[in-house]
């Protein structure tokens, strides 16, 4: 591992890369926070100036490129991803990139084969729930062959409340991609086709927007999953998964035993937001791939996952507009990566 700290850039600087910025100041080992940049300068320009030798870079672009920037983390919007990333890739920088990888299917296999032209991995798409503990735990007991072959996963995924910009889609493509990476992870396996389905709305979503929402996946190996997905639910950010397995199933983010869920609480405390839920899953998640940049080395989600979980939602969202099952379309791997276990 390199001695040295590792110079971290922050892309996009709204709550999520601002929430960053602050992890890897105070909460991260082994890197250093020495640039940021936003389309918003002046936004961008006022958190550099919360920290020490932290410079605001207007350009993105500039900051990828800059030779003080050793690895770099996106937090910017999904629409400017595939530039950004494979500007990073151009420039042989380590990434992290939030969810999604890119807006559809074709530019995010765009960014695959650019890391494999690249000859190494160097993305890893910030998937955090892999990261947290509770579904570290869960994935472990799986692995461990007591409960048997795992069958059916249930998820729960709710917000408090979102804004009105967050459109029918977005419940797909921003919110349900957390799932898809999860059914993925859990089952080892690759979604082949999607249902989403849609109840009559809750008049507490904009006009016209399609929430709850219902998904059913069918695993190309015979497992099945199903998220609801409501982002405004009124009671707080309440994330939930079973895995159900031959021999017994493993539920986490329950809480306590009975319980009413309202106006926060459940006989515990429902988090109005999702950096409370997850912030220790973020916190590992980033030391995690700052140890691995400075090994020379890429943990966790991938290119490939990110690609994947894209393909998913694409679908996703043809099946929300039909209420049709849609296959997913997916390249085979072993022809974007030669059959190397990438």
């Amino acid at each position: 591992m390199s001695t040295s700290a590792l110079r971290v850039g922050v892309v996009g600087v709204g709550v999520m890369g601002a929430d960053h910025a602050d992890r890897l100041v105070h909460r991260i080992a082994g890197a250093t926070l020495v640039a940021v940049s936003d389309p918003d300068t002046a936004r961008a320009a006022a958190l550099a100036a919360r920290y020490d030798g932290v410079r605001a870079i207007p350009d993105p672009l500039d900051l990828i490129a800059d030779e003080g920037v050793d690895a770099v983390l996106i937090a910017s919007p999904g629409f400017v991803h595939e530039e950004q990333v494979l500007a990073c890739v151009a420039h042989g920088k380590y990434t992290l990139c939030e969810k999604p990888l890119t807006m559809d299917s074709e530019s995010a296999l765009r960014v695959v084969e650019a890391e494999r032209k690249a000859g190494s991995p160097l993305i890893q798409v910030g998937f955090m729930r892999r990261f947290d503990p509770e579904y570290a735990e869960m994935k472990r007991l799986l692995e461990a062959g007591g409960l048997g072959r795992l069958l059916l996963v249930h998820n729960v995924h709710r917000n408090k409340s979102v804004g009105d910009s967050f459109r029918s889609e977005m419940i797909v493509r921003d919110s349900l991609v957390h799932e898809v990476d999860v059914c993925r992870w859990l089952f080892d396996d690759e979604i082949d086709t999607i249902t989403v389905l849609a109840p009559k709305p809750t008049g507490r979503a904009a006009d016209g927007i399609l929430d709850p929402q219902v998904a059913i996946f069918r695993m190309a190996g015979g497992g099945m999953a199903t998220t609801e997905v409501f982002v405004n639910s009124q009671v707080g950010y309440e994330v939930r998964c079973e895995a159900v397995a031959e021999c017994g199933n493993v539920t986490i983010g329950l809480g306590q035993s009975v319980f009413v869920r309202r106006d926060n609480r459940y006989g515990g405390y429902i988090p109005d937001d999702f950096r409370d839920r997850f912030g220790r899953a973020y916190d590992l998640e980033v030391q995690a791939w700052v140890d691995a940049c400075r090994r020379g080395d890429v943990v966790g989600p991938t290119a490939w996952d990110g690609y994947a979980a894209v393909a998913v939602c694409t679908a996703g969202m043809q099946s929300l507009a039909t209420g049709q099952p849609v296959r997913v379309d997916l390249v085979d791997r072993a022809e974007v990566y030669g059959g190397a276990d990438t």
